[in-house]
C-alpha cells in the first residue's frame, strides 16, 4: 500500500493503493491531485476522516476494488449515503437493490425514511407500495414513530392504505406525540406538515366529533375540521380533494352512498 486512511472516533488504521481508488472514484482522484499540489505534501501522511467509520468505509472499499459488496441492515444505509457521496453509482444501486430485497415490517419505516433522506424514488415507492399492504404491521413497529413528517406525508397521501381513517388518526397522533417528547416541540408544530393529510371527511358526524372534542394538543387544524364538516353539511363531497377519497382500508358508512352520488 502507499496511502493510510485514518478512520471515524477510534481511529482505525486502513490502508489502501492510489492508483486503484483513483481509476475507480473521481472523488479520490481530485483528493490525490489536491495532496499532490499541496505544498504540505507529504505521502506518508494519513487522510482523517472522523465522519465515517470503519463498517461504512470497508464496504466501501471493497467495491472499488472487487465490484462486489458486503452490506448489512446495521451498514446498508450508511453505505448509501457514502456511495452518492464518492460517486459509485453501481454502489447505490447495489445498496437500493439489497434494501428492497430485504424490506419488512421492522424495516419499512427505515428504508422509506433513508429514501426521503437521499432523494431515492425507488426505496420511497418499494416502501410505501409495502406499507399499503401491511399497514397495520408497519405501523405498530417502532420505525414508524421514527419517521420524519416528510416521509411520514409520503404515507399518508397513499389511497392503497389498509387500514381505516379512524386508526389512522390514532396512529398519527402517536407519533406527535412521541416526537412532541423527543424533540421538545408543541405537538401542533411537530405534526404541521401531516396534519392536512388526514382525510376527515371519510369520518362520520359522530367520529369527526369525537376527535374534535379530543383534539386538545391542536394536532388536526380547525380548516381541516371545518372543511370536514362542510361536506357533511352540504353533502357534497369533491371528487379531485384527495381528502375525500376512499382508502383501500376505509370502513363501510353510510354516508359514503350519497358521498358516490354527489361526484
Amino acid at each position: 500500500s502507499d496511502i493510510r486512511f485514518v478512520i471515524g472516533p477510534n481511529r482505525k488504521t486502513i490502508y489502501a493503493h492510489r492508483c486503484i481508488l483513483a481509476a475507480r472514484c473521481e472523488v479520490f482522484k481530485v483528493m490525490f491531485s489536491e495532496q499532490a499540489a499541496s505544498k504540505d505534501n507529504h505521502a506518508d501522511v494519513p487522510f482523517v476522516m472522523s465522519d465515517t467509520t470503519a463498517e461504512v468505509f470497508l464496504p466501501l472499499l471493497e467495491y472499488i476494488y472487487t465490484n462486489c459488496v458486503t452490506l448489512t441492515q446495521k451498514n446498508c444505509i450508511e453505505v448509501l449515503g457514502s456511495s452518492m457521496e464518492y460517486g459509485l453509482e453501481g454502489l447505490r444501486q447495489a445498496c437500493i437493490n439489497w434494501l428492497i430485497a430485504r424490506i419488512s415490517d421492522a424495516t419499512a419505516c427505515e428504508i422509506l425514511q433513508a429514501g426521503v433522506t437521499y432523494n431515492q424514488d425507488q426505496l420511497k415507492d418499494a416502501a410505501v407500495q409495502y406499507i399499503a399492504s401491511n399497514t397495520a404491521k408497519v405501523f405498530q413497529s417502532k420505525g414508524f414513530n421514527e419517521l420524519s413528517d416528510t416521509a411520514l406525508s409520503y404515507i399518508l397521501k397513499c389511497n392503497k392504505l389498509m387500514m381505516d381513517e379512524m386508526e389512522i388518526v390514532k396512529h398519527v397522533t402517536d407519533w406527535s406525540t412521541v416526537n412532541s417528547v423527543v424533540l421538545n416541540k408543541p405537538v401542533a408544530q411537530i405534526a404541521k406538515r401531516v396534519n392536512g393529510l388526514i382525510r376527515l371527511p371519510l369520518l362520520s358526524p359522530q367520529e369527526l366529533r369525537n376527535v374534535e372534542e379530543n383534539n386538545d394538543n391542536k394536532l388536526l387544524a380547525v380548516d381541516s375540521f371545518a372543511y370536514a364538516w362542510k361536506c357533511h353539511a352540504l353533502q357534497s363531497w369533491d371528487q379531485h380533494n384527495p381528502l375525500t377519497t376512499l382508502r383501500t382500508g376505509t370502513l363501510p358508512r353510510d354516508f359514503y352512498k350519497a358521498m358516490k352520488s354527489s361526484t
